[in-house]
């Protein structure tokens, strides 16, 4: 039953590219930005935790919560010093600003922490569970609930709740929305602050399972977004299906062809989505 245990991985590791996605996602809903510094700020919330729990000895929750905010206040302060005096210029200015950005955030990060990679203890203890024959870490499941849990939350945040709406008004027409009283820079600051603070909570997560160090952030941004571009810009169910699909066929691809190909997989598939159907396979075409 070799293939159960691949496909449960796979789900597992989709579930953090899916956490990458949303990331994208909610500052593409504000500002129509892709923020390539979005791979960074998982790296740093899975940073600060270790600095937490170990160099300050906090418990692990309150760890999670102080690299949460943490996190969140870099993507403030992101916003507030940088992209909102940046924001008369071209979209493209504005992600060469993202880009350069995450290169600061590495090379601070390498300073602060150093090149070796860094562990966190899994959030609750004993033995794997075995399911079909196959065994999954507890921490699995952990990642996958609380993927769930903040997809299910954002969903709901976007499409029913004053901000959410405001937010997603400020991408359709931001001087429409000024116009109705929305505070639309508001509403762009809270956009990178909660998008940085969701990076940090996956960082945090996936450090338990998976070592985390300085330049790790580079490439779950890039897979994040090709999840985020496959599942339709925007769309935090489809990341989800983008996200289980891409981290199942890399599993599948690692256990049966070769692991040496499985980072192909996510450039794969964003080549053909771009080809096939740019607008991703839930998204709306313009």
């Amino acid at each position: 039953m070799e293939w159960v245990q691949y496909m449960l991985s796979g789900i597992t590791v989709g579930m953090i590219y899916v956490l990458v996605a949303l990331g994208y996602n909610i500052i593409y809903n504000v500002t129509e930005i892709i923020n390539f510094a979005q791979g960074e700020f998982v790296m740093l919330g899975g940073l600060c935790a270790v600095f937490f729990y170990e160099s300050l000895h906090l418990p692990l929750w309150l760890a999670f919560l102080m690299a949460v905010v943490t996190v969140g206040g870099i993507g403030l302060l992101f916003e507030k010093f940088a992209i909102r005096h940046a924001r008369s210029q071209s979209i493209l200015t504005l992600i060469i600003v993202t880009i350069a950005f995450s290169i600061l955030l590495k090379g601070a990060a390498m300073f602060a922490w150093g090149k070796d990679p860094y562990s966190l203890p899994p959030f609750s203890g004993g033995p794997p569970w075995l399911i079909a024959g196959a065994a999954v870490q507890r921490q699995s499941l952990w990642i996958i609930g609380i993927s769930l849990l903040i997809i299910a939350g954002l969903s709901i945040f976007f499409h029913k709740s004053f901000y959410g709406k405001a937010m997603c008004a400020c991408a359709d027409n931001p001087v429409a929305a000024r116009i109705m009283g929305i505070p639309v820079r508001r509403m762009i600051l809270l956009s990178f602050t909660l998008s940085a603070a969701l990076g940090a909570a996956g960082g945090v997560i996936i450090t338990p399972l998976s070592l985390m160090e300085y330049d790790r952030g580079s490439l779950l941004g890039l897979k994040g977004f090709s999840v985020a571009v496959l599942g339709g810009l925007g769309n935090f169910w489809g990341a989800l299906v983008a996200g289980i699909f891409i981290g199942v066929a890399e599993s599948l691809c690692a256990g049966y062809l070769s692991s040496g190909y499985k980072d192909a997989v996510a450039l794969i598939a964003l080549l053909a989505v771009l080809f096939v159907k740019p607008e991703g396979l839930f998204g709306r075409a313009k």
